[in-house]
């Protein structure tokens, strides 16, 4: 068998076999196959797609790249909760300490900031001392002792994924839903974890904007899901305005631990909330969804997920001071505000532009060798459906930069002020289960 087969063969429309699959990933991974004929394969599945059992296999094949972790041994169920990103959205750092403290083992391995989307790892980093990096006998250890663990993805977790994924972001083919499906799930497949959740965001700052597409890439990875005999579920979440208030990555994390305790009630807080309880309901805790969400708030009214967050910090080597004087986190030279031109209800109408606004701030990232500035970013003072008066501040930003008037434009683009009210769209779409 040789690559050229293969490729030639998808290119033409034709379906591989499992055989032919593995065998371009195991190239791939020994180096027997060289760069440019795996960013031919990908275009060749770009172009042709993958039908739901070439997708398993790939999947398969890119899990069975590394180690695939038995947490078996662990004396409770396991979840995991993935985000395909959006402006905002740090609902993991919420969801997962609230779950650990109904006794569910959460084993993350969370990605970083590209683009408009903000990562897990970035904000977790903005905590002094934090670390990610922890190798799996490190990470299995602190999920033993606090039930979960937030890290980076380790070497020997689908390594293949993580090449594949550079070439096809420099081969424009990052938006090809088998290719975006194996790259996920066989990510959630080597943790280990038994049931596994799914945000699929849609709307205009999500990956995927199309909701249809967004609804094809959920139900994919279900599928795919379950034939690994993973109890799965996909919550297609609206992306059309920021989730919460803030939007950069220790402004992020502070939004999170004010929610944990209790201080705040806002989407973010609701979304993360309802994606908990479809997790409780996943393992079985609760008969109703109602009763999950009622778990689920109990455990922030408690106290005790803000514990398992303290934590979590504490065992991974942050500085646990952070939860009660956030000037630990360091602060931004400069701040400066947006205000309303005029009176009238507001509405977000490019999201995409805020994610952008935040990392030429410096909270994100551009390229990928780029510096992250964790104390930038964004404050959101209203949102859609809200009346302004003209000079109520709307955006307030933090920032080390001196000239941030590409940024200020940026964001005075991403709104608009009109006499009729725009009520918020639903966060929650669809579920597939």
């Amino acid at each position: 068998m040789r690559a050229y087969d293969v490729i030639y063969k998808k290119r033409n429309g034709q379906k591989l076999s499992q055989e032919e699959i593995s065998f371009m990933i195991d190239g791939y991974i020994n180096r027997e196959i060289a760069d440019y004929q795996m960013s031919a394969f990908l275009m060749s599945v770009y172009f042709q797609n993958l039908d739901d059992e070439e997708t398993f296999y790939l999947t398969k094949a890119m899990a069975n790249s590394g180690e695939i972790l038995d947490l078996s041994f662990l004396d409770g169920p396991t979840a995991d909760k993935h985000s395909t990103g959006g402006v905002g959205d740090g609902t993991s750092l919420l969801i997962a300490p609230i779950l650990a403290s109904c006794d569910i083992y959460v084993p993350m391995m969370s990605g970083r900031a590209l683009g408009h989307t903000g990562g897990t790892l970035d904000k977790l980093e903005s905590i002094p001392g934090f670390n990610v990096n922890l190798d799996i006998k490190e990470f299995i250890s602190v999920l033993k002792q606090n039930k979960f663990a937030m890290i980076g993805q380790t070497k020997e977790v689908a390594p293949v994924d993580k090449r594949t994924y550079a070439l096809r972001d420099v081969t424009a083919t990052v938006e090809s839903i088998p290719l975006i499906c194996s790259s996920i799930m066989s990510k959630k497949i080597a943790e280990g974890a038994q049931n596994i959740l799914l945000d699929v965001k849609t709307g205009n700052a999500a990956f995927i904007q199309e909701y249809e597409k967004s609804k094809m890439l959920a139900e994919k990875m279900v599928s795919v899901g379950k034939k690994f005999g993973r109890n799965m579920t996909a919550v297609i979440t609206d992306m059309d305005e920021p989730l919460g208030t803030a939007v950069g990555n220790s402004l992020e994390v502070i939004q999170t631990i004010e929610a944990l305790k209790n201080k705040t009630d806002n989407d973010f807080v609701q979304l993360s909330i309802d994606l908990a309880a479809f997790s409780i309901l996943q393992v079985g805790l609760t008969k109703t969804f109602e009763q999950a969400q009622s778990l689920a708030k109990e455990k922030i009214t408690s106290g005790q997920a803000l514990n398992k967050f303290i934590k979590m910090i504490e065992l991974q080597k942050g500085n646990t001071k952070v939860v009660d004087d956030y000037s630990v986190f360091g602060k931004a030279k400069n701040v400066s505000y947006i205000k309303a031109k005029e009176n009238g209800y507001l509405k977000f109408i490019n999201t995409r532009n805020i994610g952008i606004a935040s990392c030429l701030l410096g909270a994100g990232r551009l390229k990928v060798e780029d510096k992250i500035d964790f104390v930038s970013g964004i404050i959101i003072h209203k949102k859609s459906g809200d009346f302004v008066n003209k000079n109520d501040v709307i955006f307030e930003l933090h920032h080390n930069k001196t000239d941030v008037d590409n940024t200020v434009e940026l964001l005075n683009s991403s709104y608009n002020v009109s006499d009729e009210k725009t009520e918020q769209n639903k966060k929650i779409k669809y579920i597939v289960n």
